[in-house]
């Protein structure tokens, strides 16, 4: 059965990878990405008439008028994968004053979600790219008054985006379904070459994963969990997710955030 499925940051790596992939199996792509060039490209990389939307995720009125596009012309979304993300960046901070960091790998993701839920049928997915890198959440960062290193932003960013992942989880238990991926450390995106300067290993391992979780009846009963491909299995992404004062503290300030 033919799926619509979005990929957000799907001009290279990973999400360009995984676009292609799916794509080749026929189904409906939507992508998107920050650069119309390279939009463009990717469009044609990618094959079988994508559809293509642009947006800076690190505004947030870009990321609600992105999701007003898409629901403009789609009325049923089967798959959202939340692909894009920020690592290492010359400009760590908004217009707003907010960490780039946590605008892009936890707050956009969370706002496209919530507005393209109206679409997702209960048999949808959300896939949400999520990493090894977690670290508890200091929330002063996350509202701007903290400054945080490259490594401490996307760590941080990371485990907000997959404790999100799995209150989504418990909200709608009747569907879709949401889960966080690791899609495997170290893999050669341009993220990890900038940062770490090493080539890294096969994106292929990236792109199957997140095919899986986007389509495979292995992921089919898997909402709230946190698949960690290096060791190949559901896994405790970082026990901070099981303190729920502070899992209602981040969401708490998540939702503020989205509302300011």
């Amino acid at each position: 059965m033919t799926k619509t499925i979005l990929l957000t940051g799907a001009t290279d790596g990973i999400g360009l990878l995984t676009a292609r992939t799916l794509a080749a199996e026929g189904h409906k792509i939507l992508l998107h990405g920050r650069s119309a060039d390279k939009l463009a490209v990717a469009a044609r990389e990618v094959g079988g008439s994508p559809e293509t939307y642009l947006a800076d995720l690190s505004r947030l009125d870009e990321v609600r008028a992105l999701a007003a596009a898409i629901r403009k012309r789609h009325d049923r979304l089967d798959v959202l994968i939340n692909n894009a993300g920020v690592f290492k960046t010359s400009q760590t901070r908004t217009e707003q004053g907010l960490d780039l960091r946590f605008v892009v790998n936890t707050l956009a993701p969370l706002l496209l979600t919530q507005a393209l839920l109206p679409i997702i049928p209960v048999d949808g997915r959300v896939v949400n790219l999520s990493s090894a890198a977690q670290a508890p959440v200091d929330l002063r960062a996350l509202r701007g008054a903290v400054a945080l290193d490259h490594m401490g932003a996307y760590a941080q960013s990371k485990l907000a985006l997959t404790i999100w992942t799995q209150d989504m989880a418990r909200q709608h238990p009747d569907g879709p379904v949401f889960v966080a991926v690791n899609p495997g450390s170290m893999l050669a995106s341009k993220m990890v070459k900038e940062g770490f300067g090493v080539a890294g290993n096969d994106l292929r391992i990236g792109a199957d994963i997140l095919r899986r979780a986007a389509l495979s009846e292995e992921f089919a009963d898997a909402s709230g969990q946190y698949f960690d491909n290096d060791s190949g299995r559901f896994a405790v992404s970082h026990q901070a997710t099981a303190d729920k004062g502070a899992v209602a503290e981040l969401m708490a300030a998540l939702e503020e955030l989205l509302a300011a």
